[in-house]
């Protein structure tokens, strides 16, 4: 990777050899790793010892988790906030691992509507509540700094499932508590 972020450079800068750059290809090399470290990260793993037996049944709030990622498009940041919520059946999670899931997903290649998609089947399947409602507000970098330039342009998206699709008082109740 180190040797085709040289040959970017040369294609982009008019001293690719310059002492500020010296290491640019290292450095893009180690981030590029971090920022997509979802890819190899385990749910499983995550998830393991993490859910509990427990009879409690009112909605689980979980607000303001912060989120970084990389639009697959443009391999631009876009960030933000994610809410999720949950209605146990039987199952509660250790808190968290909700943010640890976010985590996860986010540190991939991804598009905003897929993220919220994947954060929400995920605690499904682990926690098979009676519904999952996530959403994330975030803003790209990809909008604000080229193409239409809109700077100030929050993408909102949600995934609403079991409960919470099905019943539009649940759904508002946490649209309402996370506003």
């Amino acid at each position: 990777m180190e040797e085709d972020v040289k040959k970017i450079l040369e294609y982009l800068v008019d001293d690719p050899g310059r002492e500020g750059l010296a290491e640019t290809p290292r450095r893009v090399k180690e981030s590029l790793s971090f920022l997509t470290s979802g890819y190899r990260a385990d749910v499983d793993e995550v998830m393991s010892g993490s859910v509990f037996e427990e009879e409690y049944d009112e909605m689980v709030i979980v607000r303001d988790i912060g989120l970084y990622s990389l639009c697959e498009h443009h391999i631009l940041p876009f960030f933000g906030k994610c809410h999720i919520a949950y209605i146990p059946k039987g199952k509660i999670i250790g808190l968290s691992k909700i943010p640890r899931v976010v985590e996860i997903f986010s540190r991939r290649l991804q598009v905003q509507e897929r993220l919220t998609s994947e954060i929400a089947k995920c605690l499904m399947s682990y926690l098979q509540p009676h519904g999952v409602a996530v959403t994330i507000e975030a803003l790209h970098l990809c909008m604000a700094m080229r193409g239409v330039e809109e700077g100030d342009a929050t993408i909102i998206t949600s995934s609403m499932l079991g409960a919470f699709r099905e019943d539009s008082k649940t759904r508002m109740e946490f649209l309402d508590l996370v506003r």
